[in-house]
This record gives structure tokens, sequence and C-alpha cells, in this order.
């Protein structure tokens, strides 16, 4: 139908607009980030433009849903704005056949945010860990210089490097001195190079061909140990490192456990193909009030609604993480919440035409 193509057009328009304008501005500021992280040296320079893309793209499902809302307050503030759904409900076109044709754009959309929720962002999370990961260890390695002391975790681990390969992965002629409570460890090798383990997110040093000695700063209990390989850890991974982090794990490995962490995150996934249905028809019901010369009014009511909306979808994530609320509750209410606010706003406005309609009619004269 040609008037349906026009109004999604309209939408689709503006909708483009607003991705393209609320991407801009999450990479500006999350390149600000990457750029003082590499400044400081944490993060390599050459690896910003891949972690700042793969974030992008691990934020894009919590984008397109506001992206949606947003476009479809506009694009109906636009066509009210210039009477033409005025002119459209004239020749017979009811409210009902704006909230279908914007349904039938939000469901197709709404794959689109399916694919981005279940399967483009947990990837992406994946690539983010493993970048920080790399850029941790790289900017270790960055960190050491041949001829000078490089000091690790809270300075009780300190590497001496006399020579440094080219690609800057292995160390010759290495010395390490570790102090733990009030005993000393000294190793001296030949060879040393850094591993990185992916599923602890530890960090360490692996000597090969060297001496270990072990004793107590003033005596002469000193223990010596000769060696062909010894891994000394660096530092420990905490809990984001790796695959701890759910946003990491595959939605298909999700399904598999049944534990409260699981069942948050496969709901937390799911809201957002379910607020990219409900959110356009809220605009539908929102653009139905008059407010006037307000033309915006209505795009500041949901801006509030669907804050609101979201706070409660992340209260209600944690509490489920937690065990704290029952999953088959879970962040189902909050989308329950929401239809119901639609239909009330939906049947209060009907009732105020309704009013309006019959008081025009009372006023009307009556003819002798």
């Amino acid at each position: 139908m040609i008037l349906e193509s026009y109004i999604q057009k309209e939408i689709r328009t503006k909708l483009f607009w607003l991705i393209g304008l609320l991407i801009l501005i999450l990479t500006s500021h999350r390149f600000v980030d990457y750029l003082a992280d590499a400044a400081s040296g944490k993060i390599p320079g050459h690896l910003i433009l891949h972690m700042l893309t793969m974030k992008i793209l691990a934020l894009l499902p919590r984008l397109l849903p506001i992206a949606i809302f947003l476009s479809v307050i506009l694009a109906l503030t636009r066509l009210s704005s210039d009477k033409e759904l005025t002119i459209m409900a004239g020749s017979g076109l009811s409210s009902g056949f704006q909230m279908g044709t914007i349904f039938k754009f939000s469901v197709l959309f709404g794959f689109v945010v399916f694919l981005a929720s279940f399967y483009l962002s947990p990837w992406a999370e994946q690539e983010v860990s493993y970048l920080k990961d790399k850029a941790r260890l790289e900017s270790d390695i960055t960190g050491i210089s041949a001829g000078r002391f490089k000091e690790f975790g809270n300075g009780d681990r300190v590497v001496y490097v006399k020579e440094l390969s080219n690609d800057r992965q292995s160390m010759q002629q290495v010395f390490l001195q570790i102090r733990d409570q009030y005993r000393l460890s000294l190793l001296s090798s030949d060879r040393a190079r850094f591993k990185f383990d992916d599923n602890s997110g530890n960090r360490y040093i692996l000597f090969e061909n060297g001496h270990r000695y072990v004793g107590t700063p003033g005596k002469l209990d000193f223990q010596v140990t000769e060696y062909q390989t010894y891994a000394v850890v660096m530092e420990e991974g905490g809990a984001e490192a790796g695959s701890g982090k759910l946003e990491t794990i595959p939605t298909a490995d999700l399904f598999g456990n049944n534990t409260s962490g699981y069942r948050a995150e496969i709901q937390w996934r799911l809201a957002y193909v379910i607020a990219a249905l409900l959110l356009p028809l809220l605009a539908v019901v929102l653009n139905r009030f008059s407010f006037g010369d307000n033309r915006y009014v209505s795009l500041i009511i949901g801006i509030l609604i669907y804050l609101i909306y979201s706070n409660l979808l992340s209260i209600s994530k944690t509490l489920v993480a937690r065990g704290s609320l029952a999953p088959w509750i879970g962040l189902w209410w909050v989308h329950v919440l929401l239809i119901a606010a639609i239909v009330a706003i939906f049947k209060l406005q009907g009732a105020i035409h309704k009013i309006h309609g019959d008081r025009l009619r009372h006023s009307m004269p009556v003819a002798s």
C-alpha cells in the first residue's frame, strides 16, 4: 500500500540518521577513553581502532531499540505537524492502520535486533575481551627495555632483561626477583617469554634453562634449583578475564545451563528484541495525544518512560542473577508493565476523544 510504504520510508530515513548519530556519540566517547589508555601505556596504539569497532558492535543491541523508538516518534510528529495524519484519518484510515504499519516495520527491525543481540554482540564481546588481554600483555612487553628494571603487580616482582628481541616477544639473559612476605626468590635464565592463559586470565613469564634461588635474606639456607622450564605468575586474572563474562558466552551455551546468571543473561538479550517491538507501539499511542503547539512533548514523555523501562530491566536482571528474583518472574514483569501502559494510554486517549466528541455534539445548535 502506498501510504504504508510512505510512513515506513519516513521512519526508515530518521532511523538511519539516529543510528548514525548514536554510533558517532558513542564512538567519540570510547575513542577518547582508548586514547587516554594508549597515552598511559595501557594499550598499544595499533589496537585502538580494532577495539573501538568491536565495542561498538557489542553495544549495538542497546542502541537499536532506542533508535527505532525515537525515529517513530519523530516521524509521526512530522506527519502530524504537516496534517498528513489528519488527512489520512479523514480518508478513513484509523489509528489501527498506523499501529499495524509500524508494527510490521518493527517486526522486521526486531529480527535485526535479534541477530545483533543473540549472535553479533556475544562474538564482539569475546573479541573485546581477547583484545584487552592482548593489549595488557603487549603493554607489559612494551614496558620492558633492555638494561632496565621493570616492576609488576605491587612491586613484589622485578624483572631485569639484558637483551630483547626485535619483535619484543622474547627476552635473553633474564633476572627475576620475587618477594613473598619474608622469603625472597631469585631466578636467572638464558631465555624467557610472556604467556597468557585464556581460561584463567593469568599472565606468566616462562623461563627456560636457568637457576632458582629461594631463601631468607641474612641467612645461608638458600635452596638452589636448576630447571629447563619454569613459569611464574606475574598477575592473576580477575572476574573480567576471558570467558568469565556472561556477555561473552555464546547464546547456545546459555541454554545449556540453568544457573540464575545464565537465565538472567538470556532474558536480557531477549529484552532488546521485545523492546524493539513494544517501544514503536508506545510511540504511536503517545503521538495520538494532542499537546497543542508543543510538538516534542510526546518525545520528552516517551524518553522518560523509556528511562524507567530500561532501569527496571537492568534492576530485574541484577536481581535474577543474584538469585533474589525468581527466573519465571525475571524481566517479564517489566515488559508486561509496558504493555499495560500502552493499553492504558490508548484507552485514555480514546475516552478523551469520546468526551470531546460528546461536547461538540451538545454544543451544536438544534434545528427548529
